[in-house]
């Protein structure tokens, strides 16, 4: 049977792929998955539970989700991001994922072209491929602590040009772009008529003299910009599936029609779950907070110790980081990476899977526990055969 073209040229996600060979393992220790491993907290589960025996969970909301999830997102966004919202601004998603393919969906044509800087989150390349279109990718600058590179970005527009995608903080490097170069790039925006497209999932997990930034918080970008967020990462709300976006009521229209055929509406027990992790004590965003910037120091500790192989860039967000393997068989991230759980049972990402410019990275999720950390470091310490 013949497949679609946009389907055949997307290849097999090595993400998933190393998910899957850890499974013929024993005793893994991972650090590949940007899943929290805290647990969604018991309030938001119990809100939840509380909806299905009120019988509400059973049928459809309304496309765009319910009006009370929707009320209190327009209030977070007013209050912590500075975006000047309300409902008829939001669209509740099935996660931020569902959101940005349909942002995507709803802005390009086949053939347009959307600029990436990469390394950026793989589904968002494949989300532009899927929608016909081409995905331009412009390496971020490692020498800088990854920073945007604006004069590339800007050297890259062409007549083709729809959107820039972009993921602040980074996907997989932890980057948290500085206000000064978003408002750089969202000049360009303006200047060339383009849609800028945010993934903001790691919004609230920044660190040391970081501070998170929404382009959609400028007066002028009004109309301009497609600010996706989710649930996953502040609440620990993986499988939920769970997430929203914000754009002016006249985008919203046209991303609620790719939004209805990919999923007529997001899960309405997850409505009512994030509609108390909205209102419910946000007390857990600080404790997760406080473990991922106590658990990136650590693995910074343990990556000092085997400096001579691998360099890093210390993330200012995220619980991520994208370390660069200087021994020749960080070459090959993927066969690095096969090699490395074959021979000492840890899990991490290829650099590969987020863009050419990944090439002789991983990422390394430190969403885990400290004791996980350690464990996955001794072993690639053992590897590299370094004595503990």
């Amino acid at each position: 049977m013949d497949t679609s073209y946009r389907v055949n040229q997307i290849k097999k996600s090595a993400i998933h792929e190393m998910t899957r060979l850890s499974k013929q393992y024993d005793d893994v220790a991972f650090l590949s998955w940007a899943k929290p491993t805290s647990g969604t907290p018991s309030h938001i589960n119990h809100a939840a539970i509380d909806a299905i025996h009120k019988g509400l969970t059973g049928g459809y909301s309304q496309s765009d989700g319910l009006p009370e999830l929707r009320e209190e997102i327009a209030k977070k966004l007013n209050r912590d991001n500075h975006i000047e919202a309300n409902v008829s601004q939001l669209l509740v998603t099935v996660g931020a994922v569902e959101g940005l393919i349909a942002s995507v969906m709803a802005v390009i044509d086949p053939g347009d072209e959307v600029i990436l800087s990469m390394p950026t989150y793989s589904t968002h390349i494949t989300q532009v491929r899927l929608a016909s279109g081409v995905p331009v990718l412009v390496p971020l600058r490692e020498e800088n602590d990854f920073a945007l590179d604006i004069e590339a970005i800007n050297e890259s527009i062409t007549s083709k040009t729809r959107a820039i995608m972009l993921c602040s903080p980074n996907n997989p490097t932890g980057t948290v772009f500085p206000e000064d170069d978003l408002r750089k790039l969202a000049a360009l925006a303006l200047e060339n008529n383009l849609t800028i497209i945010t993934d903001e999932a790691y919004e609230y997990f920044v660190f040391d003299d970081h501070k998170h930034f929404s382009i959609a918080s400028m007066p002028e970008m009004k109309g301009r910009v497609i600010s996706n967020f989710t649930f996953t990462k502040s609440y620990a709300m993986t499988g939920w599936r769970i997430g929203y976006l914000h754009a002016s009521e006249e985008m919203i229209q046209q991303i609620k029609k790719a939004h209805i055929p990919f999923a007529i509406c997001a899960p309405v027990v997850s409505q009512y779950a994030a509609l108390e992790a909205l209102k419910g004590p946000q007390d857990c965003i600080d404790e997760f907070r406080d473990h991922y910037f106590n658990a990136r120091n650590l693995m910074c500790e343990r990556l000092d110790r085997m400096s001579e192989i691998i360099s890093y860039n210390k993330p200012g967000g995220s619980y991520l980081m994208f370390p660069r393997i200087n021994d020749p068989r960080g070459k090959d991230s993927l066969a690095f990476c096969k090699d490395l759980l074959d021979k000492v049972q840890v899990s991490a990402t290829p650099g590969i899977a987020f863009g050419p410019a990944g090439e002789s990275h991983v990422r390394l999720s430190f969403c885990v526990s400290e004791e996980m950390i350690n464990k996955a470091f001794d072993r690639i310490e053992k590897y590299f055969g370094y004595s503990n």
